[in-house]
Formats: structure tokens, C-alpha cells, sequence
């Protein structure tokens, strides 16, 4: 009972910690310099994180602080690994290309919908893994997760529209659409990412690390497609530089946070403890921001996370 007691403590300090830093992300996200265009501020996000999960992949693999493994053993888990990366070669590139798409998408996105309406726009994933769950993996979807799923939008629309249903800004309604697009990929990468982690060929946190490595070649790569290559003065900008970091350390710090969570509590409980994120936002937005949390995002926020758990505790 008490070693239940401690990881649970564990898990709500970790799930706490990670609601603080994915509430600050729109806040980084948008209070960016103009001169950061989000194609090499998602490319420098992106490579950030993976600096961030490299020394975590390395001990997984390496388990350098375990006396019971030596040197060769050590090697044979690296190579294994790195077999299985390479027998997942195309997958992984495809799964690159997309999140390096959402990371891009994210910038842009919260930028026209705002900080607030972005946040809650983004709880949606819970919908879009319904669907891609059923589709791809072939798993059951219940009434009850319908009939919340329409809530869920509900929830969503009165926040955005602030309760007049058809009267919206279009700057907002465009951000807001760019999001949903943002969260279908992402269930659908994280969808077809699943059967690696069933064959047991990458670890979650290997994957991030992945993920984030080709994401940001990939972006990179395809920025010079758009932009010349005198740009990348703006790495060298201090100001410039404490953003990007700080971005990269924010998002790849709430990432391990989740992670975390779900290493001492269930899916529906580490879900539960994410789930209020967009108020954490929407302190952070209002304060610094100048956003206006207004009764309808109150109102919409209520629904939105009541209808995330009543979804969540029904799939467990």
C-alpha cells in the first residue's frame, strides 16, 4: 500500500509539472519574435527536444548506472535497436514528415486562433484516436463515446464562438481548423506508431527521440526550398536563440512529464491530470498575452474536459 501510495505521488507531481509546462507552450508559441518565421522556429523545436531525449535514449539502451550489464550486453541492446530502427526505416520517415508538419502547423495554427482556443481546439485528440483506433486498429467504439465526442465539440464551438454558435472571426475559425488538422495527424502518427511499440522494436522515448530527429532534418532541409540561406543569421540572434531553446525545452519537458505520469499511474488516471491544461493556458495567456478568458471558455473548457474523461475512463 505504501509503495502505491509513493507512485501515486509521484505521478501527480509529475502530472502536475507537465500540465504547468504544456500550458506555457501557445504562450512561447506566440509571444515569439515576428522575425521567427515558424518554419525554422519548428525546425529548431524540433532539434531541441531530440538533444533533450538523446541522453534518455542512451540510458535505456546503454543502462550505464546497472552494474548487471557489461559491456557487450550494452552493445547487443544498441544494435538490436538500431536493427529495428532500420527495419522500420519508412515508417519512421513517414512518421518524421508528419509531426514535422504538425510542429509547423502548431506555430501557425495558435498564432490565428490564439493561445486559448488553441489549447482547447487540441483536447479534440481524444476524438481523432477514437476514429483512427477503429479504422486502423480495429477497436470498438461505444455510445457513450459518441454521444461525448459531440459534447466534446460542443464544448469546443461555444468557447470559439463565444456562445453566438455562427457569428466567429475568421482569423480564429482558420486557426482553429489548422488545429483539428494538427490533432487528426497526430492521433494518426501516434495510430500507426502503436504496432511498433506491440512488436516491442522502439520504446516510446526512443521514439520521440526519433521523431523529433528526422522532423527537424526535414524541416531544415525543405526551409532553403522557401527561404535563403542567409537566414539562418536568425540562429544567431540571442533573443531569437532563448526562444527556440525555450520552446524545445518546454514542449520535450512536458513530453517526458506525460511519459512519466504513465509510468506510475493508467491511461485514464495520466489523462485525467493532463486534461486541465487549457486553464493552465489560459492563466498564462491572460497574464502575459493580454488574451480575455471570457465566461464561454470557461463554459466550453467545463464541457470540453468533462466530456475528455467521461471518454478516457470508458475506453480503459
Amino acid at each position: 500500500m505504501h509503495i502505491l501510495n509513493q507512485e501515486y505521488k509521484r505521478g501527480l507531481i509529475y502530472g502536475i509539472l507537465g500540465n504547468i509546462f504544456v500550458g506555457f507552450q501557445p504562450i512561447i508559441a506566440n509571444s515569439r519574435p515576428s522575425s521567427l518565421d515558424p518554419h525554422i522556429f519548428a525546425a529548431m523545436t524540433c532539434l531541441v527536444e531530440m538533444i533533450i531525449f538523446l541522453p534518455l535514449v542512451l540510458m535505456e539502451i546503454c543502462k550505464p548506472f546497472n552494474k548487471t550489464h557489461n559491456e557487450n550486453t550494452n552493445r547487443e541492446k544498441l544494435n538490436k535497436a538500431l536493427n529495428n530502427w532500420k527495419k522500420n526505416i519508412w515508417l519512421l520517415i513517414f512518421i518524421g514528415l508528419i509531426f514535422g508538419l504538425n510542429q509547423l502547423l502548431f506555430f501557425i495554427g495558435y498564432n490565428l486562433a490564439g493561445a486559448i482556443n488553441g489549447s482547447l481546439t487540441q483536447k479534440t485528440t481524444v476524438f481523432f484516436g477514437l476514429i483512427f483506433g477503429f479504422l486502423i486498429l480495429k477497436e470498438k467504439i461505444s455510445r457513450k463515446q459518441i454521444i461525448f465526442s459531440i459534447t466534446l465539440f460542443l464544448g469546443l464551438i461555444i468557447a470559439i464562438t463565444q456562445g453566438s454558435f455562427f457569428s466567429f472571426d475568421s482569423n480564429t475559425i482558420s486557426g482553429v481548423l489548422i488545429l483539428l488538422l494538427i490533432t487528426c495527424l497526430w492521433m494518426f502518427g501516434h495510430t500507426v506508431t502503436k504496432p511498433i511499440f506491440i512488436r516491442e522494436e522502439a520504446t516510446p522515448t526512443q521514439m520521440v527521440f526519433l521523431r523529433n530527429l528526422l522532423s527537424g532534418s526535414i524541416l531544415i532541409f525543405t526551409y532553403f526550398l522557401f527561404f535563403p540561406i542567409s537566414n539562418l543569421s536568425l540562429l544567431l540572434v540571442p533573443i531569437n536563440q532563448i526562444y527556440y531553446v525555450s520552446m524545445g525545452l518546454v514542449y520535450g519537458i512536458g513530453l517526458f512529464c506525460w511519459y512519466k505520469t504513465l509510468s506510475y499511474l493508467d491511461v485514464s488516471k495520466a489523462t485525467m491530470l493532463f486534461s486541465p491544461t487549457p486553464i493552465i493556458t489560459a492563466i498564462f495567456a491572460t497574464l502575459l498575452l493580454g488574451e480575455s478568458f471570457t465566461f464561454f471558455h470557461l463554459v466550453g473548457t467545463i464541457i470540453v474536459v468533462i466530456s475528455l474523461i467521461i471518454i478516457i475512463n470508458h475506453k480503459e
